[in-house]
């Protein structure tokens, strides 16, 4: 049976830091029904207690505001080859502790089938200003690309 996590990082009092932590909460929502081997996860900023969650499932779904500000506000979806550049380069408070989860991970030889990072470019950061619009606006993209990508691998 295939094995799913799916974990939203971020800090919900940062504004679009919250991004991560928004979206699963909305994806698991839409999800309702999916079966045990599927389960969300509020990370919020827990780093590396987040390690069982990484080394547990077949599948790591990982929802974050981790691209630069000054790319294209679109949803980004790394996953493969794709990936490991690109979480080396540090583009959140979270991604280094996330780089860190994975090596950990592969030093116990127990890195997931498949890794994939869902992420937007964050618009604000401020204290207590909640997700911003242009973020708000690719919430429900995020989501559907989750869905389809448990989808698929659910029924795969």
């Amino acid at each position: 049976m295939q094995t799913i996590n799916v974990i939203g990082l971020g800090n919900i009092l940062f504004g679009d830091e919250g991004f991560g932590v928004e979206a699963v909460r909305r994806l698991e929502k839409v999800c309702e029904g999916m079966p045990d081997s599927v389960q969300f996860i509020d990370g919020g900023t827990q780093g590396l207690n987040l390690l069982d969650y990484i080394e547990s499932p077949n599948t790591v779904i990982i929802f974050d505001a981790i691209i630069p500000s000054e790319y294209e506000r679109k949803v980004y979806v790394y996953e493969e080859d794709d990936l490991p550049a690109f979480i080396h380069r540090k583009m959140s408070s979270h991604q280094m502790g996330l780089s860190e989860l994975l090596s950990v991970a592969k030093l116990h030889g127990k890195v997931p089938d498949r890794i994939i990072l869902i992420g937007v470019p964050p618009h604000t950061l401020e204290l207590g200003s909640g997700i911003s619009q242009e973020v708000e606006a690719l919430l429900d993209e995020a989501v559907r690309e989750g869905k389809r990508i448990i989808d698929g691998i659910i029924n795969g």
